[in-house]
Order: C-alpha cells, then sequence, then structure tokens
C-alpha cells in the first residue's frame, strides 16, 4: 500500500496580517459560514447525487450547491456536497481517488484461488469503456485502481474493497472480472466509503442537517451546525498550497495574477500545473490558482508569476486595495476568471 509524505512549508517573506480585514473561517458570522461551506452526507439509497444536493440547497434556502462524484441512486455513502460560494472549489474536490465497498455476485462458482488471483490481477492501470447511462462520452478510459482487498466470501458473493482513481466505474469493474473469470459477474450492491480526505466518520444524514439548522432557526443554536458545515477551506485539504501577504489580497481577488512578491510561504509539492490553493494569512481561502513554476522556482526567484488565478472565492472587498502601493506582491495585468 503507498504512503504519501505530508508536504513542508517553506517560508518566501515575512509579513504580518491587520485584524482589521477578513477572520479566521471558524470565525465567520453564521449566516456567511452557511454560503462558505461543505457537508458531507451520508447519501441514502434512492435518491440522485443532484436531489441530495438540492435537498440541502432548498434547506437553506440558497441559490446553488453541487457535489463531487457522483453517485448512482441506488449507492449510498460518502457525498462531499458544497453550499453557495464553496461550490466554485469543485475543481479541489474532483479529482480525489475514492473508496468503496463493493458487493459482487459472479454467475457461478469458481476456484477461489483464481478468484483472489483474478481480482488482484486488477490491480495497476486498466482500461473501461463507460456504461451506456453515464455522462461521459463512451470511449475506452485509462483508470487506476490502487488497491482491491476482498473482505468476504460466502458462496457466489465476493464483498471487496476498492481504493482507485476518481471516474471508475465499479459498476463496468465487475463486469470485467466476472468476463476474465470467465462466469460473468454483476454489482449488487455499492457504498462509498471514503473521497479523498473525507471518509464516513466525517459524513451526516440529510436528517440530521435539518435537525441542526432547525435548532438554529428555532432556539439559536449554532453549535451543530457549525459541527456538520466545514469552512470551505477543507476543499483544499490535500491540495498544494500558498500563503499571501494582506497586500495581495484585494489584487488577486480581482483577477490579477499572484506575483513572488506577494507569497509569504508555499508548500514544497507544487508542480508546474497543478491548481493551487490561495490563502490569506488568516487561513481563510481567498482563490484557485494554476502554478506556472514549481516549488523549487518558488523559492529560488526573486520576481516573477507564480501563478494565474483561476476562479475567486473571497469576496472582492474583504480587504482593502492596496495594490498601487505594493506593486511587488501583484501582477497587476488580469486574468479572466470564473
Amino acid at each position: 500500500m503507498k504512503t504519501f509524505k505530508s508536504p513542508k512549508w517553506i517560508e518566501k517573506n515575512k509579513s504580518e496580517t491587520n485584524v482589521k480585514y477578513g477572520c479566521e473561517p471558524h470565525e465567520r458570522p453564521i449566516e456567511n459560514h452557511i454560503k462558505n461551506s461543505i457537508v458531507i452526507i451520508d447519501k441514502p439509497a434512492g435518491p440522485t447525487s443532484h436531489q441530495a444536493a438540492s435537498w440541502v440547497r432548498d434547506m437553506f434556502a440558497l441559490k446553488k450547491t453541487g457535489h463531487s462524484g457522483t453517485l448512482d441512486p441506488q449507492v449510498t455513502g460518502v457525498l462531499v456536497c458544497t453550499i453557495d460560494n464553496a461550490s466554485k472549489t469543485i475543481p479541489f474536490l474532483a479529482g480525489h481517488d475514492k473508496e468503496y465497498i463493493c458487493l459482487m455476485q459472479i454467475h457461478k462458482s469458481v476456484e477461489e484461488k483464481k478468484l483472489i488471483t483474478t481480482i488482484k490481477n486488477f490491480e495497476g492501470i486498466i482500461t473501461q469503456m463507460p456504461p451506456v447511462k453515464s455522462a461521459v462520452k463512451r470511449v475506452n478510459r485509462k483508470r487506476r485502481i490502487n488497491e482491491i482487498e476482498i473482505l468476504d466470501l460466502k458462496d457466489n458473493d465476493v464483498l471487496f474493497r476498492v481504493k482507485c482513481q476518481a471516474g471508475t466505474y465499479i459498476r463496468v469493474l465487475c463486469s470485467d472480472i466476472g468476463r476474465s473469470l470467465g462466469v460473468g459477474a454483476h454489482m449488487a450492491e455499492l457504498r462509498r466509503t471514503i473521497a479523498g480526505p473525507f471518509g464516513e466518520a466525517d459524513a451526516i444524514t440529510l436528517h440530521d442537517l435539518r435537525d441542526a439548522y432547525e435548532d438554529y432557526k428555532n432556539n439559536g443554536d449554532e453549535t451543530k451546525l457549525r459541527e456538520y458545515l466545514l469552512p470551505v477551506e477543507f476543499a483544499a485539504k490535500d491540495t498544494p498550497k500558498i500563503i499571501i501577504k494582506d497586500s495581495a489580497i484585494s489584487a488577486v481577488c480581482h483577477g490579477a495574477n499572484l506575483s513572488l512578491g506577494g507569497i509569504v510561504k508555499f508548500t514544497n509539492n507544487i508542480q508546474i500545473g497543478n491548481l493551487v490553493a490561495i490563502f490569506s494569512l488568516k487561513g481563510e481561502l481567498v482563490a484557485i490558482g494554476k502554478a506556472v513554476i514549481d516549488s523549487t522556482a518558488i523559492d529560488k526567484k526573486r520576481t516573477g508569476i507564480a501563478c494565474t488565478i483561476s476562479r475567486v472565492v473571497m469576496n472582492e472587498d474583504t480587504y482593502p486595495r492596496m495594490w498601487k502601493e505594493k506593486l511587488g506582491d501583484v501582477n497587476v495585468d488580469k486574468q479572466k476568471t470564473n
């Protein structure tokens, strides 16, 4: 099983933050917190992922919610929902690896040793054709299976755990395993247990969320609602990060590229082309950037552009305009942002 080292922080410039502007994510007023949050739903069997996200939207009477990683109606488990402004962070969430527990039924009995060997042979890079009822074009696609572990065998029922790349079709995986066995197989039940950094322990039911919101509305108690609604910053939990000066924030929020002079510190896992989470010194998510140089170059170079801005998350008026005084912190040639 693969293990990954946590990224290290590298300091580039010293800077302090002004307490007059912005706030730490957990200190946001509750109504603002709701509009800048994600919630991990334990999706029940029945509704589509879109319906589950829509119920969250309607619960809070907001304009939009989103979700990362579609689950079929009968599939249960971890569904990451973004609320209102937090929906801008879907690019961070969409590509995360997933983990599932699957009950597969093989159509004829096979020798246990053959079954185990065949299933383990699917670890690594595989080729899949999306099912007929799918939202993507039906062409062969490469996907990575990180690990498959058989949990239980009983008659023709095979319970297994699979850790895989986003976009892997477990229903197709079961069919392909059955074909390799020469007996056929199909997916009987499926539950998603992990989506990126979020697992079953983080998930709550829609009923739990409704109860917490009603407790806030009727009794003024925010406790459970704050526990269930994670600040939008959690969406970037596994993403390369850059922390910037207060003086760079407003310009970035207006679409200016991020210059090296505006960086306070950064993680050592930034590669060219990576999505990068740009944070304030208070820990607020400012924007989503795209790295044009890697961590080594960010450390060594003194001038130039570190990131272009793909999407602004923070309200543009949260910090004052300072870039006329601090031209070294930003590049004032704006890019179109979403």
